[in-house]
């Protein structure tokens, strides 16, 4: 049955994938598909099997996807959580809009307006078929495995048993930590795995309220940063605020060099993410504000009445200032020196170059689609584009001045995606989560040493999108209409500039005297501005093409940072 597979799945995978909410190539044209590889797992009534399979796109590229799959009359086929389901969760855990442990969400229900949130895509492909056994007339269908109990119940009993599957070209490797003995987790069926639906990108499942999994689906030669960083962080470092690596899978192909399939984690009971939490929050704070007349008050009483509001959620942006520094400086720390991949190395002219022409490279390809597309932007856009337009060169001389002169600091591995929906929050602290990097680039660029401040860039852009996206978005949490519209944008970026000074304060504070920061209060500055400007302008090319509604928000954060010389 597994054998014909190579033949018969080709034809039917295009029409497939395209339905896969974790399918990455949805807008480009497959030329062709073909399986690769496939490792067949078997145990009693458990018939599955891993099949891998190369996309080649029209126009050029590839990509390698993995794709599990179990006969879908195994009567495990329910999983918790999935459409025709009868389990219920009961652990408790996780009620509605509560994020288990590295599960990027669907933004409709949250609001999250990063760019690069994922998307609503749910899956909507049928199953596959092939010819049944012996060639038989009955063909036998497929479905994902990932969504089904007895093969998830397997795979976990795999990793705790380290064990290792041949397929035809290559094989599948599980491995676990010394930590997961340390878990009690008993027979792997005590877990009940109950798979998270919010996913796109990968798929995450939580077996009980202890464990998550989360499995890649494009596979890329070498190791995911999510497991490299989890790995130093708990097991080198021991870094306790990010979920501790237990076990992985990884696949080799048939030249051999290992790919991240997969990671097991601890589970982390929270309340949300730092996004969540931020709404709810500046939610209460508009409604606040909004209150007497549309022209509003920005006297003394009533922002030292405003501030006072927000007090609590300030202490909070205090905690997680504190909690990205301590990663920064777990990562540079004397545990990283020891290992090569981690030992922070200092800026030097090769790499300012190269960094510079990325910058060149990506202000330049930006700043065209803009020039394409701003007859169409909406009205609360137009106003600034001409304004940003003319401020290019600005923008390639502030680059270059930054780049230019020698930077006194070292770099380091960073978390390289960081912002408020990459942090849950636990109703007390703060856990980091996600260290895959930014999806779209490729894992060489992922795994390169860069300044912390990237990272702090990072946040302070996400606290700035916080600020606006409840007056973009109607959620119904703020009461937003012509009248108060002005005053709301006025407090926003009030709001805005508070909370990224108390960040970044408490930030320095904590990172003070550390070797990734400039010794200078101008050098450190200098080079955070530069990473907030590069992170402004790639949310510009980001909204563009996806949100061109939200548009507005970088290009208000491009002319802010241009006109100040310093954050705070």
């Amino acid at each position: 049955m597994f054998t014909n597979l190579k033949a018969e799945l080709p034809g039917q995978l295009p029409g497939y994938l395209k339905g896969q909410r974790w399918f990455g190539g949805k807008a480009r044209e497959i030329r062709a598909a073909e399986v690769v590889d496939f490792i067949t797992l078997e145990r009693d009534v458990l018939e599955a099997v891993i099949v891998v399979v190369k996309v080649e796109y029209e126009g050029g590229g590839a990509d390698l996807y993995s794709m599990p799959l179990v006969v879908s009359n195994d009567p495990g086929s329910n999983v918790r959580g999935e459409p025709g389901s009868t389990g219920v969760n009961t652990t408790g855990v996780n009620p509605p809009g509560v994020n288990p442990a590295g599960v990027k969400k669907d933004p409709a229900a949250n609001l999250k307006g990063e760019p690069g949130a994922p998307g609503v895509n749910k899956d909507t492909a049928p199953g596959l078929k092939v010819s049944g056994r012996g060639g038989g007339r009955v063909a036998v269908t497929f479905s994902d495995a990932l969504k089904n109990e007895t093969f998830l119940s397997f795979l976990l009993d795999a990793i705790e048993r380290g064990l290792v599957f041949t397929g035809e070209a290559g094989e599948l490797v599980t491995s676990h930590t010394h930590a997961l003995s340390l878990q009690e987790t008993g027979a792997a069926g005590s877990l009940r795995p109950r798979a998270i639906t919010a996913e796109q990108s990968n798929s995450s499942v939580a077996y009980g309220d202890r464990l998550m999994l989360k499995f890649f689906r494009r596979l890329e030669e070498g190791v995911n940063p999510d497991l490299e960083m989890c790995g130093f962080l708990t097991e080198k470092a021991h870094y306790q605020h990010t979920p501790q690596l237990l076990g992985a899978l990884e696949y080799s192909g048939v030249r051999g060099v290992p790919m991240t399939q997969g990671i097991l984690q601890s589970f982390v009971p929270n309340q949300g993410d730092a996004w969540q939490y931020t709404m709810k929050s500046i939610s209460n704070f508009y409604n606040e504000v909004g209150k007497g007349s549309a022209e509003g008050s920005f006297g003394e009483t009533q922002d030292g009445a405003a501030r006072a509001s927000i007090a609590p959620f300030l202490e909070s942006v205090g905690l997680l200032a504190r909690r990205t520094a301590e990663l920064h400086l777990a990562l540079a720390s004397s545990a990283a020196a020891g290992e090569p991949d981690f030992a922070p190395e200092p800026f030097d002219d090769k790499f300012q170059r190269s960094f510079e022409d990325t910058l060149l490279e990506l202000t330049n390809r930006i700043f065209g689609q803009l020039r394409h597309a701003q007859d169409r932007l909406p009205e609360n856009a137009k106003a600034k584009v001409e304004k940003v337009l003319a401020s290019e060169p600005q923008i390639i001389e502030r680059f270059h001045a930054a780049l230019s002169a020698p930077i006194r600091a070292v770099r380091t591995r960073i978390h390289g995606d960081y912002h408020l929906g990459q942090v849950l929050y636990t109703g007390a602290d703060f856990v980091i989560i996600d260290f895959e990097g930014e999806p779209a680039r490729p894992l060489s660029q992922r795994r390169l040493k860069r300044s912390p401040l990237q990272d702090v860039a990072g946040l302070l852009r996400s606290f700035h999108y916080a600020a606006h996206a409840p007056l973009l978005a109607s959620t119904g949490s703020v009461n937003v209409d012509d009248s108060n519209r002005d005053k709301l944008n006025r407090w926003a970026e009030v709001w805005a500039k508070w909370v990224s000074d108390l960040y970044l304060t408490e930030y320095l504070k904590t990172a003070r005297g550390a070797e990734f920061l400039p010794p200078s209060r101008e050098g450190i500055m200098t080079l955070l501005q530069l990473h907030v400007l590069e992170k402004a302008v790639y949310e510009l090319g980001y909204e563009l093409n996806n949100r061109p509604e939200w548009v507005a928000i970088p290009l208000e954060g491009i002319s802010k940072t241009l006109e100040s010389s310093n954050l705070q």
